[in-house]
């Protein structure tokens, strides 16, 4: 009965969602005029002119002293608000799963150890309710990834707007995702500990032993395919980048000397909660980062409360490439908070364009897409939104226009549906 009453709540949400239309191509000119545009590069443009034409952006400059033709064009007066790249959120669960608790709609974790094979774009629901909510705060881009085992399956890059998920693609396949072996567990309680795995040697040497044989198999000529081997080749050809799941400094340091003895260049690590300890040595390597979540307990209970905070500051300080995620307990619901991640790393030493960039630009780069998105720049993807304040402040952020390569977004979501609902209620009730 709990199983059936979780299921008619879930078909519920999943009607609300269907009331969103996926926008249609950009058939006309669009002008932005007077916004304050962020180009995600550390530049700001105070009074912006932004054309888009064929789903990129045209032009983008200054807009003072310009005389423009409007008659052609879909005009849009943003005088006083803030345009911004859309944000990109990496590392994400985000339509592999709407309940948690019903076992059906979990497509996140497949069975298995090895399964790099397994691609998250094939379990992507692009009706899933809750993706609406992240766009209705500028996530317009995502890496949906697959989760568990040791090597967990293959991501792909998505746009939150989409009949389906072969429409939703903006790059398939982009990395294979890895968990690299735990040197150590720990737990919360009335006394905070951390413990050696004995086991840690012996599950490393067991992934030695997996990509050694990946890499023997890319390297020869047999006519036989291995789906788990044949997975793996792109890894080996610089094709698929490989997203190293670590946290502790041991973890670190083993996952990157691991990569440079199999000559791999396209390593990234993910999650690094200790990346601030080695902050010289990733910049020294080259290593990019997805920095776990922002809003976050630290991993000791002798470290700073606030260690969490103050890691982007470290990590952009020692000329480490880095970018933000929202990986956690209540990430797919959570991950809208992203953008407000970004701002709190202001309050800790980032400037806002700074702040932007790590969830802009640098995402971009660490994704090999920074050619198409990451900043508002001609020739770019015009996927971008406008917001009538701070799109970093929860306090400010309200996102009034959004576009996917020129595509005017639908910003409705259920909570937003709710909200509107109870308000005119409650209203009504006073009136009485």
């Amino acid at each position: 009965m709990k199983n059936l009453s979780l299921t008619i709540i879930f078909l519920g949400f999943f009607a609300i969602s269907l009331a969103q239309t996926p926008a249609p191509n950009q058939n006309k000119k669009i002008l932005l005029y007077g916004g304050i545009a962020h180009v995600g590069n550390g530049e700001v443009i105070e009074n912006s002119l932004i054309i888009l034409e064929d789903g990129k952006i045209l032009t983008i400059e200054d807009a003072s002293n310009i005389r423009i033709d409007i008659s052609d064009a879909e005009y849009y007066d943003v005088i006083g608000k803030h345009i911004y790249p859309g944000l990109i959120l990496p590392n994400t669960t985000l339509g592999l799963a709407d309940i948690d608790a019903v076992r059906a709609t979990r497509d996140f974790d497949e069975v298995g150890d090895f399964n790099p094979h397994v691609r998250s774009i094939i379990a992507y629901n692009t009706d899933s309710p809750v993706v609406p909510t992240v766009r209705t705060n500028g996530i317009l881009i995502g890496q949906i990834t697959p989760r568990g085992g040791v090597v967990s399956g293959t991501s792909s890059l998505v746009e939150f707007d989409a009949w389906n998920y072969e429409d939703a693609l903006y790059k398939q396949d982009d990395a294979v995702h890895m968990n690299w072996p735990k040197s150590s567990f720990s737990y919360w309680g009335l006394d905070h500990q951390e413990k050696v795995d004995d086991e840690f040697e012996k599950k490393l040497s067991e992934v030695e032993e997996f990509f050694n044989k990946a890499r023997s198999y890319a390297k020869s000529s047999s006519k036989k395919t291995d789906l788990r081997l044949e997975a793996m080749r792109g890894v080996f050809n610089g094709s698929k980048g490989l997203f190293v799941h670590v946290r502790t400094v041991k973890e670190i340091k083993s996952a990157v000397l691991f990569a440079k003895n199999l000559n791999l260049d396209n390593l990234v690590l993910v999650g690094a909660n200790d990346a601030w300890r080695v902050a010289d040595f990733l910049a020294e390597n080259e290593i990019p980062v997805v920095l776990n979540r922002v809003h976050r307990l630290p991993m000791r209970k002798s470290e700073d409360v606030d260690i969490a905070y103050k890691s982007a500051k470290i990590l952009l300080d020692a000329g480490v490439l880095f970018c933000l995620d929202y990986e956690g307990d209540m990430e797919r619901m959570g991950a809208r908070n992203l953008p407000f991640t970004a701002g709190t790393t202001v309050a800790y030493g980032l400037t806002r364009e700074e702040a932007l960039m790590s969830i802009t630009l640098s995402a971009a780069k660490i994704l090999k897409i920074d050619g198409s998105l990451g900043s508002l720049e001609p020739g770019k993807d015009a996927t971008l939104f406008v917001s009538e304040g701070d799109a970093l402040d929860m306090m400010t952020n309200d996102v009034s226009l959004a576009f996917i390569r020129g595509k005017k977004l639908e910003l409705g979501n259920h909570q937003i549906d709710l909200y509107e609902k109870y308000k005119k209620r409650h209203k009504k009730l006073s009136n009485k």
